[in-house]
C-alpha cells in the first residue's frame, strides 16, 4: 500500500466533508469539534468558568488573595535588580502600552512597591514556570529562569489590558508549561514576508508563550536562505514568474518574476530577535523531495537531464536530488552553514512527499541503490536521512523530519513531526522516538477557518477553531511510560495562497491563541466554552497591537431558503462560534438592544437583514453583516452557493484569479479534479435562459499521483463547451453554448444558455465546462435564472 500525499489526504477529506457553507439551501448550524476534546471542550457557545481571568493561555492555579488588588498607572514603579530580570521588566513596559496599558519607566534602587520582577531559585519552579503575587502594596513576578520571569510578564500584561483598565485583582498564580515545544511553521518558501513581518509574528508567538519558531525556508518554488558556498541557490533558486497575468507588467507586458531571500545577516537578526523573546528558531532545507529551486539553481543534483526553474505551481512536484556522492557533499556543506547560523537543537530535513518515481525510472539511482545496499527507494531514502543525521549528531544537532522518515526504517535519534494525523507519532513515540504533533485535520493554518464568502483564498475543509482547540496531543492509546516522548504541537501555515501579510494575519489568528492554550495549560483546565469567554479581551489587545486577526469567525453566517413562486425567505442567522446574535430587518443599525435571535424568521422579498455577534453587549466583528433579498437575487447564486458535482473528483479549492498583477483580485471556489458546478434544488418554473458568468484561471497545480484523479469532458467545438445538465448531473445536457478563446477585458465572460421545453419544477442543475483543464480552466463566478 502506497503512502498518501499531503494531496490525497485532503482529497479524501473533502469526499466526506462539502461544505456546509457552500450550500446557501441549508441552515447552518454552529461550530462543532471533530477531534476528541479536553474536558469540557464541547459545550456550545462562551461562557466563563468559576475562577477564570481573561488570560490566554490559562494559567496552571490561580489562587484568590484578600483586598482590592493593584492598579497600575504611568506612575507605578518598575523594579528589577540584574541584567536579565532588568531585560524582562523592559519587555514587560512595552508589551503593556503596546498592548493598550500605561507607559511604565524602569526606576533606580531597590522597593517593595509597584511592580517587582526577581530571579529567585525556587525548587517547586521548574524551566520557564513562574509564580506571579499581586496584592494591595504592589506586584511580584518570580521566576528561576529569563524564560519564566518573560512569561510571567505576559500573563501580568494581560491582567492590565485587555478591558480591565489596569486594574489587577489581588491574587496568586503559580504557572508552568505543560509541553517543552510550543511551537508554528512559517512557509516563507512559497510566499516571502519580510523581516518586520517576521518580527511582529515572533511578538504575537512570544506573547502567546510559544517557544519555538519552525522556518521552512526551501521548497519547489523557491530557495530563501544564503549560501555563501552555492550562491545559485538564491541567484536562480530564489525567483519564480507567478502564473498568468501576475507575472506581466500591466503597462509593459514584461515579465516580472517573484524574487526574495534572507542574507545569512538577516537570519542572525531573525535568530536574535527570536531568542530575546524565548523563541528557537528551527530550520528547514527539505530532502530528497521539494527540491525543484535547488535543482534549478545546480542541474547535477537532480536525477533528470532536462532543465528546471522554480515554478509558481502549487502540489507535489515529481523532482527529487539525486543520490550521488557529490549530492550528500552538497547537503551536508549547506548543513554545515546552517549550523553555523542557527544555534537551535534540531536541524528539520523534511521527507515529506518524495515521489520516487524518478528513482524508480532512472537506470543511475537504480545502480547506486546497489552500491547502498538499499532495497528499494523507500530504504533509499532512508539511508539519506541517516547519513544527515549522522553528520548532524557529528555537530551536535539533532535531526527532525515529517513523518514520511518513519518509512524505510527511522535513524536512532531522530525525531518524527507528525502531520499525516497523529498514526505517526503513535508509532514513533511507543518505539522511543521523540514527537511534535502537527496533523493536517487540526493543525494546518492554511485551510479555511469558517465557510464565510469573506475567507481569502485557501482549502475549504474547514480547520475551524474548535478543532484547533480540542486537539489533544497525547494519543488516549499511548503508554503512560511513553507519554514524555511527546515534546509538544506544532500549527503549519503553507503559505501557497497567502501572497500578502494580511491574509497570513488572518489565517493564524485567533486559531494560534488556542494552539498556545493546548500547548501551555493543563488537559483538565482546557474548556473550549471558557476560552470563548476570554477571547474577546484578547480581540481587544489585537487590536492595540494592530493585529488583522480574522474576522469571519466572528461574522453571522446567514443562509436562507426561499418560496420563489410565494416571494419569502426563511432566513437562519448563525455565529460560527456560538456567540450570541441580534439583528435586524427594518434597515436599522445593530445595537446589543436590538433582538436576539432565536429562530429562523420568515419574511417577504424584498428584506435586508442585518446581523451582528456580541458577547457581554460588545459586537465582535468590526462590522455588522448584510444581506438583501430581493425577486431577482432569489435567481442568482454565487460560486461559494453552489455544491460540487456528484462523483467528482472533489479537491476543492479556493483559488484567486491570476490577475491583476496588483491588488485585490477575484476568488472562485472549484473542485481542481472536476470543474463542475451544481445549484441544489433549483426552481426552473418559469426559467428560459441560464446566465453564467465565467473566469479563466491557469492551472497551477502538479498532482503526481493524483493525475489520474483530474476529469473533464472532451470538447466539440475549438475551445469547448459550457453545458447544462440537470439531475444527477450526468446525462445528455440540456443546453450548451461555445466558449470563446479567451474572456473579455476584464477577465470575465457572459454565457447565455437557452433551456428546452419541459424544463420546469425543481431539479438540481448542473453546470461545467468541457475541455482540457490545462493551461487554463474556465471557472463559474455566478449563474442566474432568467424568467420567461
Amino acid at each position: 500500500m502506497t503512502t498518501p500525499t499531503r494531496a490525497q489526504l485532503r482529497a479524501t477529506a473533502l469526499q466526506v466533508s462539502l461544505l456546509a457553507g457552500l450550500l446557501a439551501t441549508l441552515p447552518a448550524a454552529p461550530a462543532r469539534a471533530e477531534a476528541d476534546p479536553a474536558p469540557d471542550a464541547q459545550a456550545s457557545g462562551p461562557r466563563l468558568r468559576a475562577g477564570s481571568l481573561m488570560l490566554i493561555p490559562a494559567p496552571v492555579n490561580v489562587e484568590p488573595g484578600r483586598g482590592s488588588g493593584y492598579a497600575l498607572a504611568a506612575t507605578t514603579p518598575l523594579r528589577a535588580q540584574g541584567e536579565a530580570a532588568r531585560r524582562v521588566a523592559t519587555q514587560f513596559a512595552t508589551l503593556l502600552a503596546r498592548s493598550g496599558g500605561p507607559q511604565l519607566t524602569l526606576a533606580s534602587g531597590r522597593g517593595n512597591d509597584g511592580v517587582r520582577f526577581e530571579l529567585s531559585p525556587k525548587p517547586a519552579m521548574g524551566p520557564e514556570s513562574y509564580s506571579l503575587h499581586s496584592d494591595s502594596h504592589g506586584i511580584v513576578v518570580r521566576a528561576v529562569d529569563e524564560a519564566g520571569l518573560f512569561y510571567g510578564a505576559t500573563t501580568l500584561a494581560q491582567l492590565a489590558t485587555g478591558g480591565s483598565a489596569g486594574k489587577v485583582p489581588a491574587l496568586t498564580i503559580e504557572d508552568g508549561p505543560r509541553f517543552t515545544w510550543r511551537g508554528f511553521m512559517l512557509d516563507s518558501a512559497r510566499h516571502f514576508q519580510s523581516l518586520e513581518e517576521i518580527r511582529q509574528v515572533i511578538d504575537a508567538m512570544a506573547a502567546h508563550k510559544l517557544n519555538t519558531l519552525h522556518w521552512h525556508l526551501t521548497d519547489d518554488q523557491g530557495w530563501r536562505m544564503e549560501i555563501k558556498r552555492y550562491p545559485k541557490l538564491t541567484e536562480v533558486g530564489s525567483c519564480r514568474l507567478p502564473a498568468g497575468d501576475g507575472g506581466r507588467d500591466p503597462v509593459t507586458g514584461a515579465e516580472r518574476p517573484y524574487c526574495g531571500y534572507y542574507t545569512q545577516e538577516q537570519i542572525r537578526e531573525v535568530i536574535a530577535y527570536a531568542g530575546e523573546r524565548h523563541i528557537q528558531v528551527i530550520p528547514e532545507i527539505d530532502v530528497p523531495g521539494h527540491a525543484t529551486a535547488a535543482i534549478a539553481a545546480y542541474p547535477e543534483l537532480g536525477v533528470l537531464d532536462t532543465p528546471l526553474k522554480p515554478l509558481s505551481e502549487w502540489g507535489v512536484f515529481p523532482n527529487l536530488f539525486n543520490v550521488e556522492e557529490d549530492t550528500f557533499v552538497f547537503l551536508e556543506n549547506v548543513l554545515e552553514e546552517v549550523i553555523a547560523l542557527f544555534p537551535a537543537r534540531y536541524v528539520h530535513v523534511g521527507g515529506d512527499e518524495a515521489v520516487k518515481d524518478q528513482w524508480i525510472a532512472s537506470a543511475r539511482v537504480q545502480q547506486r541503490m546497489r552500491e547502498l545496499g538499499a532495497a528499494d527507494e523507500m530504504a533509499m531514502q532512508s539511508h539519506v536521512i541517516k547519513r544527515l543525521e549522522t553528520f548532524l549528531e557529528q555537530h551536535d544537532r539533532r535531526l527532525i523530519g515529517w513523518d514520511e522518515i518513519l518509512e524505510g526504517g527511522l535513524p536512532p535519534q531522530a525525531t518524527v513531526m507528525s502531520w499525516r494525523g497523529t498514526e505517526g507519532g503513535l508509532a514513533a513515540a511507543s518505539s522511543g522516538h521523540d514527537v511534535v504533533m502537527s496533523p493536517v485535520t487540526h493543525l494546518y493554518l492554511d485551510y479555511l477557518q469558517t465557510a464565510s464568502p469573506n475567507e481569502p483564498p485557501g482549502r475549504p475543509l474547514q480547520v475551524d477553531l474548535a478543532k484547533v482547540y480540542t486537539f489533544e496531543p497525547v494519543p488516549a492509546t499511548l503508554p503512560a511510560d511513553k507519554q514524555h516522548h511527546i515534546l509538544g504541537l506544532q500549527a503549519n501555515m503553507f503559505t501557497e495562497h497567502t501572497r500578502s501579510f494580511a491574509r497570513l494575519q488572518h489565517n493564524l489568528f485567533p486559531r494560534l491563541a488556542a494552539v498556545a492554550e493546548t500547548g501551555w495549560s493543563p488537559a483538565d483546565r482546557r474548556d473550549f466554552g471558557d476560552f470563548l469567554a476570554r477571547l474577546p479581551a484578547q480581540l481587544e489587545r489585537y487590536r492595540a497591537w494592530g493585529l488583522a486577526y480574522a474576522q469571519t469567525p466572528f461574522e453571522v453566517d446567514v443562509q436562507m431558503q426561499n418560496q420563489r413562486s410565494a416571494g419569502t425567505v426563511d432566513i437562519t442567522l448563525a455565529n460560527p462560534l456560538g456567540y450570541e446574535v441580534r439583528y435586524s430587518t427594518d434597515g436599522t443599525p445593530v445595537t446589543a438592544q436590538s433582538p436576539l435571535y432565536t429562530q429562523p424568521l420568515h419574511a417577504p422579498v424584498p428584506v435586508t437583514v442585518n446581523a451582528a455577534a456580541f458577547f457581554e453587549g460588545e459586537p465582535l466583528a468590526e462590522a455588522a453583516t448584510q444581506v438583501r433579498y430581493t425577486a431577482q437575487s432569489l435567481l442568482s447564486r454565487s460560486h461559494q452557493q453552489l455544491a460540487t458535482c456528484p462523483d467528482s473528483g472533489k479537491l476543492v479549492l479556493r483559488l484567486e484569479d491570476d490577475g491583476p498583477a496588483d491588488g485585490p483580485r477575484a476568488v472562485f471556489n472549484v473542485d481542481i479534479f472536476n470543474p463542475c458546478w451544481r445549484w441544489p434544488a433549483a426552481d426552473l418554473d418559469g426559467i428560459a435562459n441560464v446566465r453564467v458568468r465565467a473566469g479563466n484561471i491557469p492551472y497551477y497545480f502538479q498532482l503526481a499521483h493524483d493525475e489520474a484523479n483530474r476529469q473533464f469532458e472532451l470538447a466539440q467545438r475549438a475551445h469547448g463547451e459550457m453545458r447544462i445538465r440537470r439531475g444527477d448531473c450526468k446525462g445528455p445536457a440540456l443546453a450548451e453554448v461555445a466558449l470563446p478563446a479567451r474572456p473579455d477585458a476584464d477577465g470575465f465572460v457572459s454565457l447565455e444558455a437557452k433551456l428546452p421545453s419541459g424544463s420546469a419544477g425543481i431539479a438540481d442543475l448542473c453546470i461545467n465546462f468541457t475541455g482540457d483543464t490545462r493551461p487554463t480552466m474556465w471557472v463559474l463566478d455566478e449563474v442566474t435564472l432568467q424568467p420567461r
